[in-house]
């Protein structure tokens, strides 16, 4: 019997390397020209990194949208409804809690700290390749076609043009796969390398774990929300949905993927006395459009970030980013880290340029496991409102005969 082949979490590895990245930063004996190098490498990925972000939009929120945006009836409606409120409120209550508590630890002499913190390396040279298309001319174009394909189902007409986009994106994410995710954590080392030599890197680390802690917590609270508000709507125990929640959350956190962990959420739906037609609805397709805890660990990482970096930050603009981004999300791949790939086009929306991208996605996926239990967990909370929902109606139509 062959031996199953160990294959490290993309968490672990992305931990492994700033570790390492924080250590080799600190090799005194080490010439510049290594971390010269450092820099242009990582310069040459993130470059590759914004020309694919435009078409990462095109790719995967264009068949998102087309199909999402079918109209399929009220439940679909309901469905929707519920998740995308669910993924706001999760984010403008993460970004309220964020701003007034993250201030006591990011402190202005600490961010003065990180700022006056030297340059770090100089490239040796950039490649110059330039996006293809701006973000915002991607966003446009995605929506409009999106809601376009749409349209053009309910005529019976536009499956080959979802067809096209479909397959498009299937290549975004093949890349993602094959390029972008593995590359991760070679660019994050050499990140954290630039940083440890330039010397900002421990005032950043020194907010990191508090970030985490905050997150986790906020999962905690929100998702117990969730619950205690659905059991009371469905006349259900809380405390027995969020007890029968553990194997999903378990799942979850152990495979980082909301799509793996369907099967086990679908039987833990219908252990919460949810009908098998809702279970078998409403679970897959919240794993896809549900996101409150990948929100809630973005809204945590973006805030701490602009108040690291003395960057101004208001609700308005929060509210704006959060509202689009729990729309963009839907397009995240279905694998580790796929939501902070799909937030990267909206950061410079709150002002976090490209050279923001790599602090942003460490910060983020080493906290991903339990954003996305806590997106799975929210999914049966939705899974009881919505099958209440149904056997109301179903008893009203049943009066009326």
């Amino acid at each position: 019997m062959s031996k199953k082949k160990f294959t490290m979490p993309l968490a672990l590895k992305l931990v492994v390397a700033i570790i390492l990245g924080i250590i080799v930063g600190q090799f005194s004996f080490l010439p510049d020209f290594v971390f010269e190098l450092f820099k242009t490498l990582s310069g040459i990925f993130s470059e590759f990194l914004s020309w694919i972000i435009p078409l990462m939009i095109v790719g995967l929120i264009i068949p998102g949208i087309a199909e999402l945006a079918e109209d399929a009836g009220k439940l679909l409606g309901i469905t929707l409804g519920i998740a995308y409120g669910s993924t706001l409120i999760a984010g403008t209550f993460t970004y309220l809690v964020a701003s007034n508590l993250f201030p006591i630890f990011i402190t202005t002499d600490l961010a003065d700290k990180i700022q006056s913190s030297g340059k770090g390396a100089t490239a040796l040279f950039s490649i110059g390749l330039e996006p293809m298309f701006s973000v915002t001319s991607g966003i446009v174009f995605a929506f409009m076609v999106g809601l376009g394909i749409s349209w053009l189902r309910t005529q019976g007409r536009g499956e080959g043009l979802l067809a096209i986009f479909t397959d498009f994106g299937k290549i975004i994410d093949l890349a993602l796969q094959t390029v972008v995710i593995p590359l991760l954590p070679v660019y994050i080392f050499f990140n954290f390398a630039d940083m440890s030599y330039s010397g900002s890197v421990f005032a950043v680390m020194s907010v990191f774990w508090k970030v985490l802690i905050t997150a986790v917590v906020l999962h905690t609270i929100y998702i117990s929300a969730m619950f205690l508000f659905a059991g009371s709507y469905g006349g259900k125990n809380a405390i027995t949905l969020m007890k029968n929640e553990i194997p999903g959350w378990l799942t979850a956190a152990g495979t980082q993927s909301s799509a793996a962990t369907i099967p086990t959420n679908v039987e833990i739906a219908k252990k919460n006395g949810v009908s098998e037609e809702i279970a078998n609805f409403v679970v897959p397709l919240c794993a896809t459009i549900h996101l409150a805890g990948s929100m809630i660990t973005i809204t945590s990482v973006v805030t701490a970030i602009l108040l690291m970096y003395g960057m101004p930050i208001s609700l308005g603009t929060m509210i704006a980013f959060i509202m689009v981004l729990g729309i963009a999300m839907v397009a995240a791949p279905g694998a580790p880290g796929g939501a902070i790939m799909s937030a990267l086009p909206f950061l410079p929306m709150v002002g976090l340029t490209e050279s923001f991208n790599q602090l942003a996605i460490s910060l983020y996926i080493t906290q991903d496991s339990f954003g996305t239990a806590a997106n799975v967990s929210g999914d049966n909370a939705i899974a009881v409102m919505v099958d209440t929902i149904y056997q109301k109606d179903k008893q009203k139509e049943k009066n009326k005969k």
